[in-house]
């Protein structure tokens, strides 16, 4: 028998990027959540991130953007190395930031005891008596939610919940890591991309003596298991992977700091389950990679997790929360419990469809990236240029987007 160990009004699964800016969008709404960490502090693995245009936007209505510019050096360029003259990033800002950064800044701006540490899911089931979703945590103790948002990252046991296709691989690996220049870096305000040894290299200043870089290859699960919590053993297999670049691509990997250093499994949803799937159960929906991790090739993984946070606490607030302000707080309460599922399952499927046709999008033309990058058969390769010509004729169209006000 379950121990039920509190009721929560919403709960959030997971403290990361998308699970804080939710937390974040629904306070500044005047709604109250609690974040689930399965961790003791807060991650930030992943070394950095870049946020585009539209998720500047999404920042500016989370109230933060003003304090996270003063963090990172604003990116002027796109360039890949022998492939052209370059490309300028569309209109608007790109920054870089570094994880921590961002993570830090969205949790601080939570009131406190927002986030519980320490408390890790292993599976989420319906109480057959009113259908909310009780947590069950790996201590043995349950919660119960009277709305669940899994914000729990490519292996989300939310997902796992509304029986979502499984996510699949690219078959590519990405190293990402951090070098600190103490007297300053050589580096213009650009991102560039260098390809060889069918391998590629990427490179882009977060301040004046910080450089954030990434690395896309190919492994066997036989090294990925080897190496993948070495981080000695991933630079060295990285030095050795880079052999013949540019010195300065070598020295930029020799220098880092080993602790910044991460390997994983490039994810994908398939586009055709974005556009299929029903991302709602009851009161339980989910948002940012649980719901549609991308490759990293567009630089839209985190934007977009932050468009959802918006656009689901928007959803939330004007299909539910205005609609019981003039109550006293004791009939609000009543109101809620007796008008739950029908209020919130509105607002979360507004959420889905507002989202749907976007993430399609970015996950298709990520896909396609994707699969160039992996250096397909003639016939695909035409296949997926011709997308791209058809589909995606300004491939910067996407920073355009604007999730809109909160």
């Amino acid at each position: 028998m379950d121990r039920i160990e509190e009721e929560q009004e919403i709960v959030i699964v997971g403290g990361g990027i998308c699970g804080l800016a939710t937390a974040l969008a629904l306070h500044r709404k005047g709604i109250r959540s609690v974040v689930l960490e399965r961790s003791e502090t807060l991650r930030a693995s992943g070394a950095g991130i870049g946020i585009l245009a539209n998720g500047w936007r999404a920042l500016e209505q989370l109230g933060v953007a003003s304090h996270l510019r003063q963090t990172a050096l604003p990116i002027e360029r796109s360039r890949d190395e022998g492939f052209g003259n370059g490309m300028a990033l569309a209109t608007g800002e790109a920054r870089c930031l570094k994880r921590s950064d961002l993570i830090r800044t969205l949790a601080d701006a939570l009131p406190p005891g927002t986030v519980h540490f320490g408390r890790q899911i292993v599976s989420v089931k319906l109480d057959p008596s009113n259908s909310y979703p009780i947590i069950q945590l790996l201590d043995g103790s349950s919660i119960v939610a009277k709305i669940l948002i899994g914000c729990d990252g490519s292996n989300s046991v939310v997902a796992n919940f509304l029986e979502l296709k499984p996510i699949k691989e690219f078959g590519i690996c990405s190293v990402r890591g951090l070098t600190n220049y103490p007297n300053g870096h050589p580096f213009p305000h650009e991102l560039v991309r260098t390809r060889g040894n069918n391998i590629m290299v990427g490179r882009t200043p977060i301040d004046d003596k910080s450089m954030y870089w990434f690395v896309g290859l190919q492994l066997t699960p036989e090294d990925h298991a080897k190496i993948s919590q070495r981080p000695e053993l991933i630079r060295e297999m990285i030095l050795r992977s880079i052999d013949g670049f540019p010195a300065e691509v070598v020295q930029l990997m020799e220098g880092c700091e080993l602790e910044s250093l991460s390997l994983t499994h490039l994810r994908y949803r398939a586009p055709w389950d974005l556009l299929l799937e029903k991302f709602r159960k009851g009161t339980v929906t989910i948002a940012g990679d649980a719901m549609h991790v991308m490759g990293p090739f567009l630089g839209q993984g985190g934007s977009a997790a932050l468009e959802d946070a918006v656009v689901l606490a928007r959803c939330l607030s004007h299909k539910f929360v205005n609609k019981v302000d003039h109550l006293l707080t004791s009939e609000k309460e009543t109101r809620i419990t007796t008008m739950m599922m029908h209020e919130v399952g509105e607002a979360i499927d507004q959420y889905v469809k507002e989202r749907r046709m976007r993430l399609l999008r970015l996950s298709t033309q990520t896909y396609v990236l994707g699969s160039l990058l992996k250096r397909p058969s003639l016939l695909v390769k035409i296949a997926c240029i011709f997308c791209m010509i058809v589909l995606f004729r300004n491939p910067t169209n996407h920073t355009r987007y604007d999730c809109g006000r909160l």
